[in-house]
């Protein structure tokens, strides 16, 4: 069955060949990106494989070469929360599709808490002579320097889970965040008609974790949007750096001080836990509660009653694309999708187990 498809292969590059008055060498440079081959050459080659149909047989170049293509994913690491552990899981689901095709991956995992990892792990990648990388940019001036330096060497570079605009990533791969805040909005919409809602940011680095921030802005959009005279909410925010459990419990009781009328929580990321935590031991408060992701610990609080909506982000399908877009652009030499919006997911306690991350 080799043989064959081998050798429909080569009578589908001959007669590329023959329409595009070329040499066979000619059309196998365009096929496997290589250069040497004028601009004007190299369409007319796509235009007559469009037009035919054709698909080389990846499989068998690649193991005629023996060329090894080695791929890195710079992550944060999940001792934290689990969130990392489903793109952990999705790039490496993909990687054991692909690696028939001579394809090697490489883990980094960084401290979502310390700036300074993130830069030792994005060096090693740097050294490692890759020829691709999946990375989340939780660090945006670390993350920026990064990706320059990847740009430098034209090594292409595909975000997941928050992008950032100005560079030049092959791809982006996650949320729309700006319409994943508006959706929070709408969630606190429909239960909270007039009143208050108090935005909770929970990161070390706040200014740093930029998506959180875009978040916030389309919650405040869609509230805004959608006041009126007699149906008016009101938005209070608090952003909390210390992350222990009593930190953000000493931060929450300061603001309700000041704020006792509070009726919804929106969180912007999957600390939502912490805040659920929190509102349990307060029996006198009854609110809505709107955060992110399905780690273990916020299904528990979402079954349980004290969150009310979880917003699904789709963290393995985002690593598990995350490799498949490098493998269609490095391996397979196609262009692929700019930007790759996963769904915006609403779970409740109701559709929370027939749900996949």
């Amino acid at each position: 069955m080799k043989k064959k498809n081998t050798t429909q292969e080569l009578s589908g590059v001959k007669e590329i060949a023959r329409r595009a008055n070329v040499s066979i060498a000619t059309v196998d440079r365009v096929i496997h990106n290589r250069k040497g081959v004028s601009d004007a050459t190299r369409d007319k080659i796509n235009q007559i494989i469009e037009e035919i149909g054709f698909q080389p047989n990846i499989l068998a170049s690649r193991l005629a070469s023996k060329k090894i293509n080695r791929f890195a994913v710079l992550i944060p690491n999940a001792r934290e929360t689990d969130y990392w552990e489903a793109h952990r899981k999705g790039a490496e689901r993909a990687y054991h599709e692909i690696k028939q095709y001579g394809i090697q991956l490489e883990l980094f995992l960084f401290d979502l808490n310390d700036k300074q990892s993130f830069k030792t792990q994005a060096t090693a990648v740097l050294d490692g002579a890759f020829h691709g990388v999946v990375l989340a940019p939780s660090f945006v001036d670390e993350a920026r320097e990064f990706v320059t330096a990847c740009e430098l060497r034209k090594l292409p570079f595909v975000f997941i889970n928050s992008d950032m605009p100005g560079t030049k990533g092959l791809a982006y791969i996650g949320p729309h965040l700006f319409k994943s805040g508006r959706l929070g909005g709408q969630l606190v919409r429909f239960g909270l008609k007039q009143g208050k809602v108090l935005i909770v940011n929970i990161s070390k680095e706040i200014d740093a974790y930029h998506h959180l921030l875009r978040k916030e802005e389309g919650f405040r959009a869609y509230i805004e949007e959608t006041n009126r005279k007699d149906n008016h909410i009101q938005i209070e925010k608090i952003d909390i750096t210390n992350t222990t459990d009593k930190a953000i419990a000493d931060a929450l009781t300061g603001c309700l001080k000041q704020h006792p009328d509070i009726a919804a929580f929106f969180v912007t990321n999957s600390r939502v836990r912490n805040v659920a935590k929190y509102l349990d031991r307060q029996s006198d408060i009854q609110s809505i509660l709107v955060g992110y992701d399905l780690i273990a610990e916020n299904v528990d609080f979402l079954k349980k009653g004290t969150i009310d909506f979880l917003i699904g982000q789709k963290p393995e399908e985002q690593g598990y694309a995350g490799i498949t877009t490098l493998f269609q652009h490095v391996i397979a030499g196609k262009e692929v999708t700019k930007e790759q919006y996963m769904p915006i997911d609403i779970i409740t306690s109701e559709n929370v187990a027939f749900y996949k991350n």
